[in-house]
């Protein structure tokens, strides 16, 4: 089912979210400041290309002072709006009982993209 989930998600937007996310991921590791942004922005892309059967914990350190500055910063340079991006398209997918598992990945991404740093993905 995951399988299926995954195949419908990467044909109706998937792809083009994932794409959107590597592409800033590899812009931001172009300057030095911008690795770290770079890099959650590359899992983040990775998690959108197959979100069914994987989910989102808090990794080892998550609250370590960097971190924290981190997903401070990552907040107020636009990670709130993609998160609120993620909200709305979660709720509209979830009025339906067929868009609910989407609307579900939607949720998922929307906890992601608020506080990448000290995030894993299992």
């Amino acid at each position: 089912m995951n399988l299926i989930g995954n195949i419908i998600w990467l044909i109706f937007g998937g792809f083009a979210a994932a794409m959107g996310y590597l592409v800033s991921g590899v812009l931001f590791c172009l300057t030095i400041i911008g690795i770290p942004f770079g890099i959650q922005c590359l899992k983040i892309g990775l998690f959108t290309l197959m979100p069914f059967g994987r989910e989102i914990r808090d990794g080892v350190g998550s609250t370590g002072c960097l971190a924290t500055l981190f997903n401070i910063i990552w907040i107020f340079t636009g990670g709130l709006w993609v998160a609120i991006c993620h909200f709305f398209f979660g709720i509209l997918l979830t009025i339906t009982i067929i868009g609910a598992p989407w609307g579900r990945q939607h949720f998922k991404l929307m906890s992601l993209t608020f506080a990448p740093f000290g995030k894993e993905i299992v």
